[in-house]
């Protein structure tokens, strides 16, 4: 079989590849397929940074401002986004995070003066709710060596 520049499929898909058609795996026991999303560096950024900003909105109608539940929220935010960012640039993924944890800030910050208010409750939030901010990169940060890790040592064995 040809392609358009006149190269068989097999030769571009390289020696290692399987030649005939790959299949593609089944739905998970019960009929459910999870989702397994890869995003680039940019979007996995832009990903945390828009859950955290729904995720502020949210719990600033649900619960009030609450800095804890949103400190809560967080952590989930960053195990997703360390898990579904692509294996070559899952380095980036611990950047983004604190970043999207001050920009949800300003939903859920105590600022009724306007924009400077607004500024200082972020800042104040920050200060005071450092602990979710640190735990949170923490363990995406953990999570993302482990995968860098493993993805290192598969490339080295098929080389």
């Amino acid at each position: 079989m040809r392609g358009a520049a006149g190269v068989s499929v097999a030769a571009r898909r390289g020696p290692e590849a399987p030649r005939g058609p790959v299949a593609e795996p089944g739905p998970a026991p019960g009929g459910r397929r999870f989702p397994n999303p890869r995003l680039t560096g940019l979007g996995g950024g832009l990903f945390c940074v828009a859950a955290m900003l729904l995720l502020g909105g949210l719990d600033a109608l649900l619960f009030g401002s609450s800095l804890i539940a949103y400190g809560v929220l967080f952590l989930p935010v960053c195990v997703l986004t360390a898990l579904w960012v692509r294996p070559g640039d899952v380095l980036t993924a611990p950047v983004a995070l604190p970043i999207a944890f001050g920009a949800g800030l300003f939903p859920v910050a105590d600022g009724s003066a306007g924009f400077l208010g607004s500024l200082m409750g972020v800042f104040t939030g920050l200060a005071t709710q450092a602990g979710w901010l640190y735990g949170g990169t923490l363990i995406a940060g953990v999570m993302v060596l482990v995968r860098r890790v493993r993805w290192v040592r598969s490339r080295r064995r098929r080389a």
